[in-house]
């Protein structure tokens, strides 16, 4: 039998190694080396970050200093007098220009760019007839106050000779000069909380929106029933009381326009009149 022979590798069958080649030294050290690159430029690049940030809160500290010391930002500082001063208040028709001047007390002198402009506008609001405010810084020293007044809605009785107002908020108004047109609320007393003053002048304001124009007639308005609000209101020579009850306003009170001639001339003397119920009007005795 003859021997076989084998060439080419020189490997005998069976012996063949299937392990993948090791890299070279050159290729085991390519990643590493890209690593060490980097590193400096990753440095630099905190370095120049670095720089950046104590420059800017540097500018930013220099820029703040100048804004706070320099008397060119100062409130009525040397372009403001009692003649032309740059804190300038619109918007006020009743309430006092003194009171609102005094929040802004502590800022005279001071640079604009200090003031706090929620905490001013918090306490305006706490000044008489003031509802909101809005305040504008104009620089380089300025500052605008633009007013919102609360609007009265009713006259709060509060004595058989002294009368307030109210508005629609529940709050009472300090005295205002001025002429004003509207109706006496009754049931709503300074003591009551807000919650409720407010809940009563919202039922009042409700029986004149349905009302409309037969609205401007009223002299007074009794919101003590929450369930009954009744009315007062001059009519042919005398003070008729009406009970309108909690709805339907508007019809109720017509039905007593339309019949209350055939009510005048069967009763006479009738001046109260229970309207809530659509159908028929009862005279309260």
């Amino acid at each position: 039998m003859g021997r076989k022979t084998y060439e080419g590798t020189g490997i005998l069958p069976g012996m063949e190694d299937d392990s993948k080649p090791e890299p070279s030294a050159r290729a085991r050290s390519a990643a590493p080396r890209r690593m060490a690159l980097s590193i400096p430029k990753i440095v630099r690049a905190a370095l120049f970050v670095t720089v950046f940030l104590i420059a800017s809160f540097y500018g930013f500290h220099r820029l703040e200093q100048f804004l706070i010391s320099d008397p060119r930002f100062a409130l009525d500082g040397p372009d403001g007098s009692r003649e032309t001063p740059t804190l300038q208040i619109v918007g006020v028709s009743h309430a006092s220009e003194r009171d609102i001047q005094n929040v802004f007390a502590d800022d005279t002198g001071r640079s604009v760019y200090l003031l706090p402009l929620a905490d001013r506008r918090a306490s305006m609001r706490s000044v008489g007839w003031v509802k909101d405010a809005s305040i504008t810084r104009l620089w380089p020293n300025r500052v605008v106050v633009h007013i919102d007044e609360r609007q009265p809605v009713a006259f709060l009785s509060l004595s058989s000779s002294r009368f307030a107002l109210i508005d629609e908020d529940g709050v009472i108004l300090p005295q205002a000069k001025g002429k004003f047109e509207l109706p006496v609320l009754s049931g709503v007393h300074t003591n009551d909380p807000v919650a409720d003053r407010r809940d009563r002048v919202h039922r009042m304001l409700r029986l004149l929106n349905d009302l409309g124009d037969g609205a401007a007639k009223l002299s007074e308005i009794d919101v003590t029933d929450r369930d009954d609000v009744k009315v007062m209101q001059p009519y042919e020579g005398r003070v008729i009381t009406l009970l309108l009850g909690d709805h339907n306003f508007a019809l109720r009170y017509q039905n007593f326009v339309t019949h209350y001639g055939e009510i005048k001339q069967r009763l006479p003397g009738a001046a109260t009149l229970d309207l809530r119920l659509e159908d028929r009007i009862t005279v309260v005795e």
